[in-house]
């Protein structure tokens, strides 16, 4: 990230903390800043700065981060081999160190939805039996997560959810409501859950067990030591930490000591209590060693294998061992010289001012790890000097120097050191990749979960396309029934229609059928010709509407009056001849014959009217 990008980070971590109270800076920068890349990633944005924007104008998009940051994995008796170690090491030490009735307090810390408090629940009603689980036992479940916490206070899980309960357990502990199942009501008081930042907030205190499984793996190494802190005091004195699988206790053996390493068991470290010391004494020695005292005297300080000095009240060297001959280049003839004069003295270490000291007060000075490059060596030599006032009778009588060579011991220290530190930041880095790797591994775990539900919700709507499907097709087969019957209606109505229009052409030159309002119902082609009128033209017209040489004023009282005597048969010939003009302007004498249009129960609804031209002579033309 560039300098830009990190102070749009920060300024986006503190407008979370200053307007919803959320305060992140002790989290794992690197899981920060992935999780708030799949935000900008899923709204398209740029860059941290049009993500505040957004924050600031649509204020459910806080919910979504939120969820996408706290991240809320968890299950019923996960790691199910740790909680069967928990229950054969720590809940027995537990119920041994406690007296009978006195109560029982455990905390979950980063509880999610609830599912390990209410799996800590049920271990601990199998142990002590239900009744003396509800008078001894209570639970504590805090997150930071108000919607994950009133998920636990609501204690409603699917089936799914269940899945690794056990099946006595399942029935024991949990009843069967509308929407999944729920904890037993009368257990459920037992359970106490409640918003608590690890990083800012108390804890509760006078733990008997405290849980809190792959929480610590999202904070930093800072902030893990001051949760690790908190634990601690929060713990009752002993007390067992259960951490998940992810997690170590590598930085905090004065604190906790390991009651299964793999499994992440822990036990608070006892208050170290240490009793007197029994004194020993000496016993006299015999007379004959007090006789043989200066010469075992003389010889131990020869061959000692510690370097010593000796120099008297006077300031002069009054005696050195063999080994400090060999180190400081001193001779015999050295003895009795001023001390201050000897490159001892101030090589590899002032001393005249550390004897002047130790003179004064009486009392020994020393040096801690003095560095001297002797010449000729190829690497430096490191000594604890010792400047020891030596007493006779009351009365000063020299001083003692002595020069503990500890170059080995040093060396060993440092390298062991080194070790150290490259162990610890060797379980640093393994610790931090165990924890990047169990969060890539939630994370997968959360989207596995979401591409499941997806999958559910596709499979679902392809259940229900293809019974939309099945639907059509069962519709598009009546259908395909009621287009065949049409089309058999239409070859029906065709030939029906044909046989009418061959009908109306053998009744004579012109045929008309009037309905019983006069209207025109068929334009028979004889009548088309005669007067040029089309039938699109003529039906659906009132016959008295058409403009055709035809003496309607003559034949429309004939036509009304034969409707009204619908009871009356007409005769085939009316005797009624009509003086009418074709479409040429010609004279058309014709006769016009009427017939009653019955229907089946002999009803008349209209009249059929066949008009034939005669010819110059006044007879019909002849048939063909």
């Amino acid at each position: 990230m560039t300098t830009e990008e990190e102070r749009e980070f920060d300024d986006l971590l503190l407008l979370l903390k200053e307007t919803r109270g959320f305060d992140f800076t002790g989290y794992k920068r690197n899981t920060l800043i992935r999780r708030i890349a799949r935000r900008l990633e899923a709204l398209k944005l740029r860059d941290y700065g049009e993500y505040r924007d957004v924050l600031e104008l649509e204020p459910e998009e806080f919910t979504r981060l939120f969820d996408s940051l706290l991240i809320n994995v968890t299950s019923f008796f996960r790691d199910a081999a740790a909680w069967q170690r928990m229950r054969e090491l720590v809940i027995p030490a537990l119920l041994d160190q406690k007296p009978a009735g006195q109560p029982i307090r455990i905390w979950s810390a980063g509880c999610a939805t609830g599912e390990e408090a209410y799996t800590i629940a049920m271990v601990l009603a199998e142990e002590l039996g239900l009744d003396e689980f509800r008078d001894r036992v209570k639970i504590y479940g805090t997150d930071l997560d108000e919607k994950a916490l009133h998920a636990a206070r609501t204690g409603v899980y699917t089936d799914r959810s269940l899945a690794d309960v056990p099946i006595d357990l399942r029935e024991t502990y949990f009843e069967q409501v509308d929407n999944g199942f729920t904890f037993r009501r009368d257990l459920r008081r037992q359970l106490i859950f409640g918003r608590n930042d690890l990083t800012h907030d108390a804890p509760i205190s006078r733990v008997d067990l405290l849980l809190a499984r792959n929480t610590l793996m999202y904070f930093n190494t800072e902030m893990q030591l001051n949760i690790v802190r908190r634990f601690h005091f929060a713990l009752s004195d002993p007390g067992f930490l259960f951490l998940g699988k992810a997690e170590m206790l590598l930085n905090h053996s004065d604190k906790f000591e390991p009651v299964d390493l793999r499994m992440r068991l822990f036990r608070k470290v006892r208050s170290a209590h240490h009793g007197n010391r029994a004194p020993w004494s000496v016993a006299g020695a015999a007379a004959d060693l007090a006789a043989r005292l200066p010469t075992l005297a003389s010889v131990a300080l020869s061959s000692g294998p510690v370097a010593q000095i000796v120099v008297d009240v006077s300031g002069n060297l009054a005696l050195a061992n063999s080994r400090a001959e060999a180190l400081f280049n001193l001779n015999p003839r050295d003895i009795g010289r001023p001390f201050q004069d000897l490159e001892v003295s101030y090589r590899p270490v002032e001393l005249r001012s550390v004897i002047e000291q130790a003179r004064h007060d009486l009392r020994p000075v020393e040096l801690q790890e003095v560095v001297w490059h002797r010449v000729g060596s190829p690497e430096a030599g490191v000594f604890d000097v010792s400047v020891v006032p030596l007493l006779g009778s009351g009365n000063l009588v020299g001083m003692g120097i002595h020069f503990y060579d500890v170059t080995r011991y040093r060396k060993l220290r440092d390298e062991l050191e080194q070790a150290n530190r490259q162990l610890e930041q060797a379980y640093e880095e393994l610790q931090s990749l165990n924890e990047e790797l169990e969060t890539t591994n939630e994370e997968l775990q959360s989207t596995n979960e979401e591409l499941e539900t997806t999958n559910e919700e596709l499979q679902s709507t392809n259940e229900e396309l293809e019974t939309m499907n099945e639907e059509l097709q069962s519709t598009n087969d009546e259908l395909q029934h009621i287009n065949d019957a049409l089309t058999a209606r239409t070859i029906e109505l065709d030939d029906v229609n044909s046989f009418v229009s061959s009908v109306v052409r053998s009744l004579g030159d012109a045929v008309v059928v009037l309905d019983g309002d006069l209207r025109v119902v068929v334009w028979g082609p004889g009548a088309e010709e005669l007067w040029g009128v089309r039938s699109d033209e003529a039906v659906g017209e009132p016959l008295s509407g058409l403009d055709i040489g035809l003496p309607l004023e003559l034949l429309l009282p004939r036509l009304r009056t034969a409707l009204a005597d619908g009871s009356s048969p007409l005769s085939t010939v009316d005797g009624l001849v009509l003086d009418a003009v074709n479409r040429r302007g010609r004279p058309a004498p014709l006769t016009v014959q009427l017939s009653h249009l019955r229907t089946e129960d002999d009803a008349v609804h209209g009249l059929i009217m066949v008009m034939n031209v005669l010819n110059a002579d006044g007879r019909p033309p002849a048939g063909p």
